[in-house]
């Protein structure tokens, strides 16, 4: 089997990465990839991953069997549509199943007719009503931009004039819309599922670090960390998502005949009146699906591919490696407010001689003197694995410590305080 990766982050080469070691995959292409995955598999030049026309083409000069869409805005644009429309086997939603994660409003929508357990929302369209809904829900605010943000569209304060100022910036873009949600305590949670159309696979679960710094502190970013399994966790939480939220959520999208072919992504808040759903998104997550991709032994492009086939019902129940697993990411200088781009990066060679660990590009080029420097916010996601969390930690931060990025940023924190057994659900006893 043949594979055509689309994108060019750390997502993209920790998918490229899974399905260079499936035993039936004969070859990995990506386009248009990025140095770390060029080290791995063949990258092919790709000006606009949301141009349809240059991805067929692609596709069609490796004679690829599948193509697997990794970020969110060519899966919104309507590339997975144009690749099925060609007769290609297709991972990833259409642009009408992708609106779980274009369009914050329509994802509430879904899951109000599916029964799944959410925040309470209001959808604002004007800043009369995003006052009124803040009144009705109370600090803290939590406003959402309506569309596509990379994962930065949210704001959580108890400033009120904070929150209406980003609803002021949400509402300021064409067909300014948002949403307001009420505050869900509790720690949380992403699950990454893998859906079919009609049935559903779910990965271990993994939580995500989305502010700069450590103690959650700063403003929100794309991602700066993540870590796998929870063992804070409810031990049966995949399958439960899976009966509650995931099932019916598919059911109902292949009701409204909009069947989602891809990953769901399940962002969770482990609330003290049970898991409620944050938010939807289309594809797997950065760094956070990264994590839960590296403890999964089932075969991925074997799996994708039965996804994508809508034969997800022939594959095995998902396997995955009881080892724990950490990333950390570092960052440019300036990020997440102005990243500082063109910084050399060194140390690769060295970090990925760490026993354990290894490097996935995440914002990363190489210069015409052979170079690689930082060509993004995120730059670079350092991966782990170990016995436990303590020991997976310290691979990664042993791997960290051998780059070098002049204004380099991370946390220092990420699973610490997992490791130490100091994240609890509130109202349980764990």
């Amino acid at each position: 089997m043949k594979v055509l990766v689309i994108g060019s982050g750390a997502r993209e080469h920790a998918l490229v990465r899974g399905l260079s070691a499936d035993p039936d995959v004969s070859a990995v292409v990506a386009a248009p990839g990025n140095p770390g995955i060029d080290l791995i598999a063949q990258c092919e030049p790709l000006a606009d991953v949301c141009d349809a026309a240059a991805v067929l083409a692609v596709a069609a000069r490796h004679t690829v069997d599948l193509v697997v869409v990794g970020p969110e805005a060519p899966l919104v644009a309507g590339v997975s549509d144009a690749l099925r429309e060609a007769g290609y086997a297709v991972y990833g939603p259409s642009a009408a199943a992708a609106q779980l994660e274009g369009s914050k409003s329509f994802a509430k929508e879904v899951m109000a007719s599916a029964g799944v357990p959410t925040a309470l929302a209001h959808v604002c369209t004007t800043m009369a009503e995003v006052e009124s809904a803040l009144d009705a829900l109370g600090a803290p605010h939590v406003v959402k931009d309506d569309g596509l943000a990379a994962g930065k569209g949210v704001v959580v304060t108890d400033d009120r004039e904070a929150a209406l100022a980003h609803a002021r910036a949400c509402l300021a873009k064409p067909d300014g819309q948002l949403v307001v949600e009420e505050f869900l305590d509790g720690p949380e949670v992403s699950v990454f599922c893998i859906c079919d159309g009609t049935s559903v696979r779910a990965l271990s679960p993994a939580q995500d670090f989305k502010r700069v710094g450590d103690g959650d502190l700063g403003p929100n970013t794309g991602g700066m960390g993540a870590y796998s399994p929870l063992p804070w966790a409810p031990p049966h939480l995949s399958d439960w998502v899976i009966e509650h939220i995931a099932q019916p959520t598919i059911d109902e999208m292949h009701r409204r005949e909009t069947p989602f072919v891809g990953t769901l992504y399940v962002g969770l808040a482990m609330t003290s009146r049970g898991p409620r759903v944050v938010e939807f998104n289309a594809r797997f997550g950065d760094p956070d699906g990264q994590v839960s991709l590296a403890r999964l032994v089932t075969p991925l492009g074997t799996l994708l591919y039965a996804a994508a086939t809508g034969r997800l019902d022939d594959a095995d129940d998902l396997h995955h490696r009881p080892e724990s697993a950490v990333v950390v990411v570092l960052a440019a200088e300036g990020y997440p407010a102005a990243p500082v781009p063109g910084g050399t990066i060194e140390g690769l060679d060295a970090a990925a001689e760490v026993p354990g660990a290894w490097v996935l590009h995440a914002g990363t080029r190489r210069a015409e003197d052979g170079r690689i420097v930082a060509a993004g916010g995120r730059v670079l996601d350092v991966m782990a694995v170990g016995a436990d969390l303590a020991s997976a930690r310290d691979t990664a931060y042993r791997a960290v410590s051998c780059l070098e990025l002049a204004g380099g940023h991370h946390r220092s924190d990420i699973a610490l305080a997992a490791a130490r057994g100091e994240i609890h659900i509130p109202g349980s006893d764990t």
